[in-house]
């Protein structure tokens, strides 16, 4: 990598890491986003899940681990293993066409949340929709490097408490990225060795973006900030499809 690589690298993660300051997710969509405008989705991929794993380690502390062990170790299986052997195409596959995939997911998701639908409220307890979620969160990631969809959506239908919720929403993305981690680091670990300099690069502006983003939490109205990032995730899939297509 050149200098103007690790600047852009830097940038990126900076911008990331305020967006999770500020709002509490949204790194690896951020970064992902970004940097596949740039470069292969699995290079930025193999730069994001540093960053990501490093931010939700915090996150997944909390009172309330015993309840979602219970009630969500069929998501995290499925979410792991069908991150880990997805049967599609997947990032790393050579013509798996993960722009175009990450595309539409970036623009799904800018949809549902510039809309906001009223969501039904369902039980944590059903395993089989936790199963099926994890499922197709996995295969999500494992296609794109971001899982967002339709893991997010789920969680805030099951009408968690704040603190529930953070801590829920950190475990999983924990998992995705430590399943999604091995699954690059197996396939491209030459690769991944060559952009460790890349990684700690983002890791230190991921970090730096996160200290900003939380010292800007309180001066911004929220609600505004999230339409405005649902109204970039929709913005950047369209330019990311028209070039795919």
């Amino acid at each position: 990598m050149d200098t103007e690589t690790y600047l852009i690298i830097a940038a990126v993660f900076l911008a990331a890491g305020v967006v999770k300051g500020i709002s509490g997710l949204g790194l690896p969509t951020i970064s992902m986003a970004l940097l596949s405008l740039l470069m292969a989705p699995a290079q930025a991929a193999m730069l994001m899940v540093l960053p990501s794993f490093a931010t939700n380690i915090a996150q997944c502390f909390g009172p309330h681990w015993r309840r979602l062990a219970r009630n969500f170790w069929p998501l995290w299986t499925c979410l792991a293993l069908l991150t880990l052997y997805s049967p599609l195409a997947s990032i790393e596959t050579a013509g798996s066409r993960a722009t175009a995939i990450l595309a539409v997911v970036l623009i799904a998701y800018g949809i549902w949340g510039l809309w906001k639908p009223s969501l039904p409220e369902i039980r944590a307890e059903v395993r089989s929709t936790a199963a099926l979620v994890g499922s197709l969160s996995g295969l999500v990631a494992a296609a794109t490097g971001v899982f967002v969809m339709p893991l997010v959506p789920y969680l805030q239908s099951l009408r968690l408490a704040k603190d529930e919720f953070i801590q829920g929403l950190g475990i999983s993305f924990m998992i995705a990225t430590v399943a999604l981690s091995i699954r690059l680091g197996t396939a491209n670990a030459e690769e991944l060795l060559a952009n460790l300099p890349g990684c700690a690069t983002a890791l230190v502006a991921a970090f730096l973006g996160l200290w900003m983003g939380g010292r800007l939490r309180g001066r911004l109205n929220p609600t505004q900030f999230q339409r405005a990032l649902y109204g970039v995730f929709v913005a950047l899939g369209s330019i990311m499809l028209s070039r795919a297509l």
